[in-house]
């Protein structure tokens, strides 16, 4: 695996792509838009505005809502200013946001532009704001890593099919995509780690769309198939490992072993199926991807039918 740098996110990157869509604008601090952002978490702090910064997280996004205007334009300048200039302090700050279009008081941007801090407006509302604002952090910075495989999405279940080079990867996707499913990424993966333990894959940028296939080379799925037939990303939910048939090993023939795989600290279900002349894989990957969902919904065909032979011995 290989892991994804998220730390080159800067106050300056965060303006210039998301102008537009959170409605920002620079109030203060514009020789400080080099600041990073390094975490997803946003902060609000009224405490802190108060003196209180015990628990202050610096490292966070500031948002100014209506509550820490109101405060800044009302309440004890002496005492507002010590606390900004305690709460600015620290060089991890990344910026100010203030909501709902708020006038700006004056003691806030003065202290900003004091301390280098960047100083930010947006006409939405606080609560639309860090909602949208949340999942922008959430694409940049969440943890990422790049895994060799093929992502094939199942009946709306993300598979990640892998194996070593040769085994037939691609081949197996191809007939997947006879069948009606959707390719996401042929060759790398790109996968993150996002709220909820879940595994988002994607495909990068410049291998969208496509399948290589050996003796025949590159194919562009969009235009053979359809558009129906690939997707940007997906939930990876169950991995699939494909290797040679040896007559030594011991494959799994009754479901009990229900192996798992971790990839960022979340452990998904892997299957490793045992490839040989003749086996239909692709048949066998669909069905894996079914039981897969039965057993997302609570119904373990093994353990059924295991518990069912002990009762019928039980019974005899």
């Amino acid at each position: 695996m290989k892991p994804k740098d998220t730390a080159d996110f800067s106050v300056s990157d965060l303006l210039r792509e998301q102008r537009d869509n959170l409605k920002l604008e620079l109030i203060a601090g514009e020789k400080a838009l080099h600041r990073r952002i390094t975490v997803m978490e946003l902060n609000r702090p009224g405490l802190a505005l108060g003196g209180f910064l015990e628990h202050f997280r610096p490292e966070r996004i500031q948002i100014i809502g209506i509550g820490e205007q109101a405060y800044c334009m009302k309440g004890p300048r002496e005492r507002i200013a010590s606390a900004l200039g305690a709460m600015l302090r620290p060089r991890e700050l990344p910026c100010l946001i203030m909501t709902h279009n708020l006038k700006t008081p004056g003691i806030l941007a003065a202290a900003c532009r004091k301390n280098g801090v960047p100083l930010l407006r947006s006409s939405l509302d606080t609560a639309t704001f860090v909602g949208e604002l949340s999942d922008v952090l959430e694409e940049k910075l969440a943890p990422a890593t790049t895994v060799h495989g093929v992502l094939v999405d199942i009946y709306g279940l993300g598979v990640l099919i892998q194996g070593e080079p040769g085994i037939g990867k691609s081949e197996c996707a191809l007939e997947l995509l006879k069948r009606g499913h959707i390719l996401v990424a042929d060759d790398a993966v790109e996968i993150q780690h996002r709220h909820g333990a879940v595994l988002r894959g994607a495909c990068p940028e410049p291998l969208k769309h496509y399948l290589e296939v050996r003796g025949l080379g590159i194919i562009d799925v969009k235009l053979l198939f359809g558009i129906g037939s690939i997707l940007d990303h997906t939930r990876i939910e169950l991995s699939i490992y494909l290797e040679p048939w040896n007559v030594r090993t011991h494959y799994d023939r009754t479901g009990l072993d229900d192996k798992k795989v971790g990839i960022l600290g979340v452990e998904i279900s892997q299957i490793r199926i045992p490839v040989s002349p003749g086996r239909n894989l692709a048949v066998i990957i669909e069905v894996a991807a079914l039981n897969q969902r039965l057993r997302s919904q609570g119904y373990f065909t093994a353990e059924t039918f295991n518990q069912r032979l002990i009762e019928r011995m039980r019974a005899r």
